[in-house]
């Protein structure tokens, strides 16, 4: 193919031929304006080791310019990008709200086959970078899935604490419950939807109650719900408030990136691995 018979690459080849001839015709005037004019005016009255300097006016046209680029930005920054004009990045956001949209749609009502594999997909992107393919936390690097949504799991977040996660009670130490047989029993209780085990009940309302509230919810968010442990709202609570680790910090994901069904699907993925 003759790339001169392109119109767009002729018109280039004129632009630049143009900017060429343009460039050697300014800079050959200013060359010979140096060689042959002579600079008069009226002199400042200071000088710098006899050095003076003109009182030149302020050009009309750069004085025009100038107030004409300010009154610009202004306007590009009140009225055009990035508060009311096209931008590629306003595009982009708009794109993924139309096509979270569909998706929502799509897949409002997925079987529990899809939801496994969508949560799947989802953590083996999202996740697994951090928490392991095997989702057992890279030998302590990261918090293993191995034990989330049962009472084993319970157990180590009470023997080890919690931190990271934002809460207005702030993060939760560990050692609060020092008797083994007690932090069984109030693990049980709390991963059976806090029924049950008069001894759990009992531990809770003693080390627990004061933070997550007698009913296990958390205080209107000021902490943990508890009664949510072990169901996907639970692992949609962590991923909508992001967690400070050991390794990083583990974004919020309460920013669009992930639809509500993502969210709900890799929390029954995580969920299924502790089971």
């Amino acid at each position: 193919m003759n790339w001169l018979s392109d119109n767009i690459n002729q018109l280039a080849l004129l632009g630049a031929a143009a900017i060429v001839l343009i460039t050697v015709g300014v800079v050959g005037k200013y060359i010979k304006n140096i060689k042959n004019d002579k600079s008069e005016g009226e002199l400042a009255d200071d000088n710098w080791d006899g050095i003076g300097e003109y009182k030149n006016e302020v050009p009309t046209g750069w004085g025009v310019v100038y107030i004409l680029t300010i009154v610009w930005a202004v306007w590009y920054m009140v009225a055009g990008y990035p508060v009311n004009s096209y931008s590629q990045i306003g595009e982009y956001n708009e794109e993924v709200k139309s096509y979270n949209k569909h998706f929502a749609q799509k897949w409002k009502d997925p079987d529990k086959e899809t939801l496994m594999g969508m949560g799947e997909g989802v953590y083996l992107l999202q996740c697994a970078p951090c928490h392991g393919i095997a989702a057992d936390g890279i030998d302590g690097k990261a918090a293993s899935f191995e034990t989330w949504g049962t009472a084993k799991g319970i157990e180590l977040v009470v023997k080890n604490g919690s931190k990271g996660m934002g809460y207005t009670m702030g993060d939760m130490p560990g050692g609060l419950v020092p008797d083994e047989a007690d932090i069984k029993a109030v693990s049980a209780y709390v991963a059976n939807g806090m029924s049950g085990n008069p001894k759990g009940k009992e531990v809770f309302d003693t080390a627990c109650v004061a933070c997550h509230g007698a009913d296990g919810k958390g205080m209107e968010g000021m902490s943990a719900n508890l009664t949510t442990y072990g169901t996907p709202a639970f692992v949609t609570e962590v991923l909508n408030r992001g967690k400070i680790g050991d390794i990083g910090t583990m974004p919020k994901f309460d920013d669009g990136r992930l639809t509500d069904i993502q969210k709900e699907a890799v929390g029954n993925y995580i969920l299924s691995i502790g089971k």
